[in-house]
């Protein structure tokens, strides 16, 4: 089968590989339709190996080169002799986070953050191929009829849906989000969806200015025309936001999203950040503000991130700006989104 695979920085190769064996008990094989390019992807392409493992991971014993991709949805075609809560047929749209199950992050249900957490499409095989196999339990049966494409987009968008449930009730509150794009946009609806009052998204970039507006936001500060601290101060009787939400992972505005909240605010750090943030802990210990860090989802956040699709409270539509087959996935697909970031929010890949 075709498949893209990661060897290094700057090295993703498209070739054909064996098709995955058949799957081991609590396993299934899936039929690719779509996936979309991640952030993560992106900074492992440009920066990598950042989460890639170059030894045997302690979970999969998957090490680079390994094929990329974890926001996919696609077609169950086989599945282990264990397997009782999925069946051949069903569509799904996986959740990435492989886990142990017994450490205690596992135990208290916080397995996105396992002790020996693994990445679908970064520590083990992941979706820019024809077929992949990934465990039966990360498995979310998506509703008959349920748009592939916007399938394809759940598991970035639970990452938002995740990162707003962590900071509690939004209801009434003046919320900040820095940067528009694709989680931060999945951050803001979901922040709306939860009542807040006063959404204000940082971001530069004329396109996704407009996609902030289009997604909800009520106000839209762009650093180079404004002091943006300033602003959301100003707007908020000169306490600052409620709740801030750090979705770009750039070492600047990590210290500005704490600086944009009250005394006693909580800043929700989503980013994945490539080099270290200079910090001033007084900040935190002079005023009872809350720093909350947040990776991934679990498979509750699928099922919610589903419902707000359904019912409109999300929207997966405006956020896909590219549709590219696999063999385009450099030039047309991480290329882009290096040369053309403004212009593009989501781009998804079709291996067929």
């Amino acid at each position: 089968m075709k498949a893209a695979k990661w060897y290094a920085k700057r090295d993703i190769r498209v070739e054909n590989v064996p098709e995955p064996p058949a799957p081991k008990p609590d396993e299934v094989k899936i039929k690719v339709a779509w996936c979309g390019i991640c952030g993560s992807d992106l900074h492992e392409y440009i920066a990598g190996p950042i989460f890639i493992p170059i030894e045997p991971h302690p979970l999969t014993g998957a090490k680079a080169p390994l094929i990329l991709g974890h926001e996919f949805t696609g077609t169950v075609v086989e599945v282990g002799n264990a397997v009782t809560t999925v069946k051949v047929g069903d569509v799904v749209a996986p959740d990435a986070c492989q886990h142990c199950g017994v450490c205690v992050t596992c135990r208290e249900g916080r397995y996105n953050v396992c002790e020996k957490l693994a990445f679908t499409g970064l520590m083990a095989d992941g979706a820019f191929a024809e077929y992949v196999n990934v465990p039966a339990e990360l498995c979310y049966v998506l509703p008959p009829n349920f748009d592939l494409q916007a399938g394809s987009l759940i598991e970035p968008l639970a990452t938002g849906f995740k990162a707003v449930r962590l900071a509690g009730s939004l209801m009434g509150l003046n919320v900040a989000v820095f940067g528009a794009g694709p989680i931060g946009l999945g951050t803001l609806m979901c922040a709306k969806a939860a009542g807040a009052s006063n959404v204000m998204v940082i971001e530069m970039s004329a396109a996704r200015k407009k996609l902030a507006k289009e997604c909800g936001a009520d106000v839209i500060l762009d650093p180079r025309e404004c002091d943006a601290i300033a602003e959301i101060k100003k707007r908020t009787k000169g306490s600052g936001a409620d709740v801030s939400f750090e979705c770009i992972g750039n070492k600047l505005t990590a210290p500005l999203a704490v600086d944009a909240i009250r005394n006693n605010g909580k800043a929700i750090i989503v980013g994945i950040f490539e080099e270290p943030s200079s910090f001033n802990f007084f900040s935190l210990s002079g005023t009872d503000k809350v720093v909350i860090g947040t990776l991934a989802y679990t498979i509750d956040d699928f099922q919610g991130v589903a419902n707000l699709l359904a019912s409109g409270q999300l929207r997966a539509e405006p956020l896909i700006t590219g549709r590219i087959k696999l063999d385009d996935i450099i030039k047309k697909g991480f290329d882009e989104l290096i040369n053309n970031k403004d212009a593009n929010i989501k781009i998804i890949v079709s291996p067929n």
